[in-house]
């Protein structure tokens, strides 16, 4: 596939984003007058507008853009187009620490942070800890030793998660379910605040490793012979996108397929320069994010779809065409 000229890239990619959050803004069951804009319409259309869909569209792009990024930086230093922050338990910590609040019927609130956020950040965290000192049991900080310590973490959480339903009744069981399902279905501006800061310290992180990241994308030996701090490198990067995806599956639930599909489709077209890939899958993350919600608000009006539907739905035959294609028996695909 041809690449087009760097100059053109970002302004296209910026103008798309841009118009993709426009378009999504208005899309929904309901019609809303243009003049909700700017706050002369009718008070519904105005609170539908600011209260709903603007914070909604924010979140999408957020959560789209942290999940996409962390899956470039996760796929470069695995060396493995299929591997994402979700690969190492990530989601399955989250979902579990998720399920447990909804078992318990815990509820509180912490800065304004819903008790199910808290406890699904909480088993973020308990997951990345878990995977690091699994590895660091084992005397052996290596690609293949976390990616064995992050699967089995992620299916020991997976297993506790169907143990929760089990014995759940009926509308806990529910909750638990449609959790899982992912969404960005907010009123007001306090989750897209909650999300803001760990995408956006995770995005300066992996912009202060590019280098690094195209050096290491080649292998370990390549990279310790021109200098760079291999171990360090990987628990920094390890640990900033690991909280990036717990912060968002703290808020949104497990959106998956993103950080899979978004790098792997960026690379082919603009090349494997990180310097110029993270930015494209920063703004691709996002549009990709707030496009699947659009149309989970349209597909089954005026019902709405959970958005990890939408996703997963595109997501696995992206995953069947990355197979056929042999990239999931290649070590390295850049």
């Amino acid at each position: 596939m041809s690449k087009l000229p760097d100059k053109a890239i970002l302004p296209l990619l910026i103008a798309g984003s841009l118009a993709v959050c426009a378009v999504s803004m208005f899309t929904g069951a309901t019609s809303l007058n243009i003049k909700a804009l700017i706050g002369t319409a009718n008070n519904i259309d105005s609170m539908i507008f600011w209260q709903i869909r603007v914070p909604r569209v924010c979140l999408a792009f957020l959560s789209g853009s942290g999940l996409a990024l962390s899956g470039m930086v996760f796929q470069a230093l695995f060396r493995n187009p299929l591997a994402t922050p979700f690969t190492m338990g990530v989601s399955s910590g989250a979902a579990l620490g998720a399920s447990v609040c909804l078992r318990l019927g815990v509820i509180f609130t912490f800065c304004g942070i819903s008790s199910v956020s808290v406890c699904a950040f909480t088993g973020a965290l308990l997951s990345i800890f878990l995977v690091y000192g699994l590895v660091r049991a084992a005397g052996i900080f290596s690609t293949v030793a976390m990616l064995l310590a992050g699967v089995a973490v992620s299916l020991t959480f997976s297993s506790i998660i169907l143990f929760f339903q089990y014995i759940s009744d009926f509308a806990q069981s529910y909750k638990i379910v449609r959790w899982l399902m992912g969404g960005v279905e907010v009123f007001g501006y306090e989750s897209v605040f909650h999300v803001f800061p760990f995408v956006m310290c995770g995005a300066v992180i992996v912009w202060f490793y590019l280098n690094e990241l195209n050096v290491m994308a080649t292998g370990d030996d390549v990279a310790l012979s021109r200098g760079v701090n291999v171990r360090n490198t990987r628990k920094i990067l390890f640990f900033g996108t690991s909280l990036v995806t717990g912060g968002v599956v703290s808020v949104c639930g497990p959106i998956g397929f993103i950080g899979m599909m978004i790098p792997h489709i960026c690379r082919l077209i603009i090349g494997p320069d990180h310097r110029k890939l993270a930015p494209a899958v920063f703004l691709s993350g996002g549009s990709f994010l707030v496009f699947c919600d659009a149309l989970s608000r349209i597909l089954i009006a005026p019902a709405e779809m959970p958005v990890g539907i939408i996703t997963a739905l595109l997501g696995g035959p992206f995953f069947l065409w990355l197979f056929l294609k042999g990239a999931a028996k290649e070590e390295v695909c850049f």
